[in-house]
């Protein structure tokens, strides 16, 4: 499954990232996760992600966001607050799981 997570600049989720591909790791599920800046969503989207997690200090770009992933045909969602920490991997997982209702 492949997870685009978005961000102020890319950067500042690659702990967050981490957390998730772990977690992934522990429970079986194949991710390819990666973090761009809201600048590269657009050019990011044509790749073939499988779903678009917005992070919370860029949530007031969160309807810009979907509009494009919507226009991508990819579903998309908020990161909660609570997970976007190193130890959120399990948090990420279910709402990555319930937003790709799996």
């Amino acid at each position: 499954m492949k997870v685009l997570f978005v961000c102020s600049g890319g950067m500042s989720s690659a702990i967050v990232v981490q957390a998730l591909k772990k977690e992934g790791e522990k429970q079986g599920v194949p991710l390819d996760v990666q973090a761009v800046g809201t600048s590269d969503v657009e050019a990011e989207l044509k790749k073939g992600w499988d779903l678009v997690m917005v992070a919370p200090q860029v949530r007031h770009r969160m309807e810009s966001i979907q509009k494009a992933a919507e226009q991508a045909s990819v579903p998309c969602g908020a990161i909660p607050p609570q997970a976007y920490t190193p130890l959120g991997g399990p948090i990420l997982l279910k709402t990555v799981k319930q937003l790709m209702d799996v």
